[in-house]
């Protein structure tokens, strides 16, 4: 009995001791949870405040190093900005004449186009002129052989030979009537035929030469005749083919002289009163994005197309560089008769795409602000802006894709 008593005692003093132990190791743990956590928020606060402090020390760093100031600027030295041909221009109100934009084809000025052909009917034996190429006043284009040239080089020599008789008789006479040999009237009647040859050689040469055949031609080439330019431009059409009988009613090339082309454009009768001749125009075409050409309106059409209601209209663009082509699609931009409107407009290039966003920038505060703008309509290589920028302010006109490139290059540096 007192063996099971002491076991009994023996026991809940382990139980007792055991709960001490497991009270104990939850209070430990606990304590060291809280340090945990006390430890975790400082380093989290320590991690917060340095890194506000690095952020501080960037941005002041990057203002420093003259690539950034403020989140959107860019802040360049003038070195920088020499070397990426950055331009700033101020920006002002402009007064802007009203327009009428009409499309317009492109054809050669028809004072200036010629459609040449033979003559007189001959087989063709030679084109050394080509479809596109420049040529001079004069130039021959084609050579043909023909039976009439050959018969008129014919006539012309008879008529030669004709004169050099009836010359030849000529002096005789004066001879004879001088020694009073003969009467004065043998005289008269030499000089008379002599006179009369040399009318007929000089028709005989008209005709040759009407002909397109050459007085001096050898005898194998007395049937040839040439295919000249009439006056030097541009081979804008060519039909002529070797072998091939041309005839006077056929137009073997055109030439066209292109220094200066018509742009033919259709105006709404409703716009009639406003539009005059004399007229500044701007024209441009799909061929050429971004450039126009200046021109004038030169005529107005008398009659009013009853299907279309509309007026055909000239204007007349000068183009020594030949870029202009017969044939192209055109937009032609008319000032019109009003009062002019006022905006701001800059340069087709200082305005770039920016995340989507029509994009120009601002320079203030010896930086380079990104700023959204709405642009309008184009006119001579400036774009006409409805909102974003006011006048006074200084607006990067040349080098705004060297500035897009570097706010690309930031923002990829901070990881957006």
């Amino acid at each position: 009995m007192k063996q099971r008593q002491a076991q009994a005692g023996a026991a809940t003093r382990a139980v007792a001791l055991l709960a001490t132990l497991t009270l104990a190791t939850l209070l430990a743990g606990c304590g060291r949870e809280d340090d945990g956590h006390a430890d975790h928020d400082e380093g989290k606060a320590k991690a917060v405040a340095g890194g506000h402090a690095e952020e501080g020390q960037d941005k002041e760093g990057r203002a420093e190093g003259g690539h950034e100031e403020g989140e959107g600027a860019l802040k360049l030295s003038a070195e920088e900005a020499a070397r990426a041909g950055i331009q700033v221009e101020e920006m002002r109100v402009q007064p802007l004449a009203d327009t009428l934009i009409v499309t317009a084809t492109i054809q050669p000025d028809q004072e200036r186009l010629a459609h040449v052909g033979a003559r007189v009917e001959g087989r063709i034996t030679a084109v050394p002129a080509r479809l596109g190429d420049l040529v001079k006043q004069g130039q021959t284009l084609a050579r043909l052989d023909s039976v009439a040239v050959g018969e008129a080089h014919a006539a012309l020599t008879q008529a030669q030979a004709e004169l050099g008789i009836a010359e030849a008789d000529l002096k005789r006479a004066q001879a004879l009537v001088a020694d009073e040999i003969i009467a004065r009237k043998d005289f008269l009647r030499a000089q008379a035929e002599r006179d009369k040859a040399a009318a007929a050689r000089r028709a005989a040469a008209d005709r040759l030469r009407l002909l397109g055949g050459s007085p001096a031609a050898s005898d194998e080439a007395v049937s040839a005749f040439a295919v000249t330019a009439p006056f030097a431009g541009t081979i804008i059409e060519r039909k002529a083919t070797v072998g091939e009988l041309a005839t006077p009613s056929d137009a073997l090339f055109s030439v066209a002289d292109l220094a200066r082309v018509w742009i033919l454009a259709d105006l709404p009768e409703a716009a009639l009163a406003k539009v005059r001749e004399g007229a500044q125009a701007t024209v441009s075409v799909p061929a050429y994005p971004g450039e126009s050409f200046k021109g004038r309106v030169a005529h107005i059409g008398a009659g009013v197309d009853k299907d279309s209601r509309t007026v055909a209209a000239r204007i007349e663009v000068a183009n020594a560089d030949r870029r202009l082509k017969p044939g192209m699609f055109a937009t032609a931009r008319i000032e019109v008769a009003g009062d002019k409107r006022e905006a701001i407009a800059l340069p087709d290039a200082a305005i770039v795409l920016l995340e989507g966003q029509p994009t120009v920038f601002v320079f203030e505060h010896e930086a380079y602000e990104a700023r959204q703008v709405e642009p309008g309509e184009r006119l001579d290589g400036r774009t006409v802006l409805k909102s974003g920028v006011t006048a006074g302010e200084q607006v990067v006109t040349a080098g705004a894709y060297a500035l897009k490139a570097r706010k690309l290059k930031s923002q990829l540096g901070h990881g957006h």
